[in-house]
C-alpha cells in the first residue's frame, strides 16, 4: 500500500518506518528541510532503540523516503497519516495548528480517493474539523473519508509497542473504511477495535489520564508510608497482584513527565470542561504530580541543611530511561530548584546531555555517574537508567564528598545501602531514619 505520514517526530517517523518494515511503500514528510536532509542522510533527530537501524534498511530498500512536498507525498498515496504535534497551550488546551495544516495540505492534494487517518493525539470532535477543513480547501470534488487511530507507543520501546500493540483502535465513520485500516495493520495480527471516530479519540485521552492517575495514587500512598513507615514497594506488590489492579505504573518515584501524560492530563481536564463537567479527580492528579518534586526537594534541602555552596551529583536527565526528551523532565524542576539555591551541579546522562546543555549550559557534564559524583556532598538520583541500578557503590562513595544518596526513583534497597554507609534517601519506604526527617 502507498502511504504518506506527514509528521516527522516520535510517531511520524516510527509510524512510517513500522509500515514499510511491512512492505509498504512510505512517504514521511516534513516541512523543515534541514530534518528532511538530516533524515536523507541517515541521521535521527530523536534517540530510539532501533529506529536508526531500520529506517536505513527501508531507505535502502526503496521502502522509506522523505520529503519537504506534502503535495507530492498525498498525491502519490492511497492513505494519508496525520502525525503532527500538538502541543499544550497555557490553559491547557492541545494547540491544533499543525493538525490545521496538515488537514489543508492534504484537501489541496486531493486527487482521488483517500483515507485521512489522524494519529495525532487530538481532543473528541477532531475528526469533523479536519472533515470539514478538507471539504472548505479541496480543489477537486474528490471523495475522502477521515479515520482516528491512535497511537500507544512509549518512547524507549515506540519499535515494539507498534509491532506488538496491545490493541489497535480504529474510529471510522463506516464499515468499508474501517476494513482498509484494518487491512494495513493485518499482519501484525494483534487484537482490533472498530469504534466510531469520537469514541476512538477519547479512547486515547482516557488511556493516558488512566495511567497517570495510577502513578499519583502509588505516589500519595507512598507519602502516607513515609510518615507511618510502611514501604510502599511492598504496599505495591499487594496491590499489583490483584489482576483488577495490576503493577504497572504502580511505581513511586518524583511523578510522571514526558511528553503524554501532562499535556494529555490537561487537554481532557479541558475537553471536560467545554462539555460542563468539572474534572476533579483529574484535576486532584495533576496536583499530586505537581507537588512530589516539591516534596522530595524540601527534604533534600533538610537533609543537606540546605543547598548554598553544596555540590550536587544528579544522575538522569531524560524524562525516563532509553530516550533523550526532556519534555516534562523532571530533572529540569531538580537542577533549576539546585542552582537557585546556591548549588552547584555535576550531572550525567547516557543520552540526554546534548539536549540539556540548550536548558543549562553552564552545569559540568561528566563522562560517566563516578564522574558525576566526584567530590559531591550529595547524589540524587532522577531516571532510573539500568546502568545506574548496577554501579559500583564502593567506587561511587569514594567518589564523594559526602555519602548522602537521595534516590528518586526507588532503585537501591534501602538496607544494603545503609549497610555500606550511606545517608540514604528514598520514596515511600523505611531507610531506618527518624520519620521526621
Amino acid at each position: 500500500m502507498n502511504i504518506c505520514v506527514i509528521g516527522t517526530g516520535y510517531v511520524g517517523l516510527v509510524t512510517g518506518s513500522v509500515f514499510a518494515d511491512l512492505g509498504n511503500e512510505v512517504i514521511c514528510v516534513d516541512k523543515n528541510e534541514a530534518k528532511v536532509a538530516m533524515l536523507r542522510r541517515g541521521e535521527m533527530p530523536i534517540y530510539e532503540p532501533g529506529l536508526e537501524e531500520m529506517v536505513a534498511r527501508n531507505v535502502a530498500d526503496n521502502r522509506l523516503c522523505f520529503t519537504s512536498d506534502t503535495e507530492e507525498a498525498v498525491e502519490r498515496s492511497e492513505v494519508v497519516f496525520i502525525c503532527v504535534g500538538t502541543p499544550p497551550k497555557e490553559n491547557g488546551d492541545p494547540d491544533m495548528t499543525y493538525v490545521e495544516e496538515a488537514a489543508i495540505s492534504i484537501a489541496r492534494a486531493l486527487n482521488r480517493y483517500k483515507v485521512v487517518v489522524n494519529k495525532s493525539t487530538v481532543p473528541v470532535g477532531t475528526g469533523n474539523m479536519v472533515r470539514e477543513l478538507i471539504e472548505v480547501n479541496r480543489r477537486r470534488n474528490v471523495d475522502f473519508d477521515v479515520v482516528s487511530n491512535p497511537e500507544f507507543l512509549r518512547e524507549g520501546s515506540a519499535i515494539n509497542d507498534t509491532l506488538y500493540p496491545d490493541r489497535i483502535v480504529i474510529g471510522a465513520p463506516n464499515h468499508t473504511v474501517a476494513m482498509k485500516i484494518l487491512e494495513l495493520y493485518a499482519p501484525l495480527e494483534r487484537p482490533m477495535l472498530i469504534t466510531d471516530v469520537a469514541s476512538a479519540e477519547m479512547i486515547k485521552y482516557a488511556s493516558n489520564a488512566f495511567l497517570a492517575t495510577k502513578i499519583s495514587f502509588i505516589n500519595a500512598i507512598a507519602n502516607i508510608c513515609e510518615a507511618a513507615g510502611a514501604d510502599v514497594v511492598q504496599v505495591m506488590k499487594g496491590m499489583g497482584y490483584d489482576h483488577r489492579i495490576g503493577a504497572a505504573f504502580l511505581q513511586a518515584g518524583l511523578g510522571y513527565g514526558g511528553s503524554c501524560f501532562p499535556k494529555d492530563s490537561m487537554a481532557l481536564i479541558q475537553t471536560a470542561e467545554k462539555f460542563g463537567y468539572d474534572f476533579h479527580l483529574l484535576k486532584s492528579v495533576v496536583q499530586v504530580n505537581r507537588e512530589q518534586v516539591m516534596r522530595f526537594m524540601d527534604r533534600m534541602e533538610r537533609v543537606m541543611q540546605g543547598f548554598q555552596g553544596k555540590r550536587i551529583a544528579v544522575l538522569g536527565l531524560a524524562f525516563k530511561p532509553n530516550t533523550d526528551d526532556l519534555r516534562e523532565a523532571k530533572s529540569v524542576e531538580v537542577i533549576a530548584r539546585l542552582l537557585s539555591s546556591g548549588a552547584t551541579v555535576r550531572a550525567y546522562d547516557p543520552i540526554a546531555m546534548e539536549k540539556t546543555r540548550e536548558i543549562f549550559p553552564n552545569i559540568h557534564y561528566a563522562e560517566n555517574a563516578y564522574d558525576a559524583a566526584e567530590g559531591a556532598d550529595g547524589l540524587v538520583v532522577v531516571t532510573e537508567w539500568n546502568e545506574f541500578r548496577f554501579l559500583n557503590m564502593d567506587r561511587l562513595k569514594s567518589a564523594m564528598r559526602g555519602a548522602t544518596i537521595f534516590d528518586g526513583r526507588n532503585i537501591y534497597d534501602p538496607l544494603r545501602m545503609r549497610r555500606m554507609g550511606f545517608d540514604y534517601h528514598c520514596i515511600g519506604r523505611p531507610t531506618g531514619r527518624n520519620r521526621s526527617e
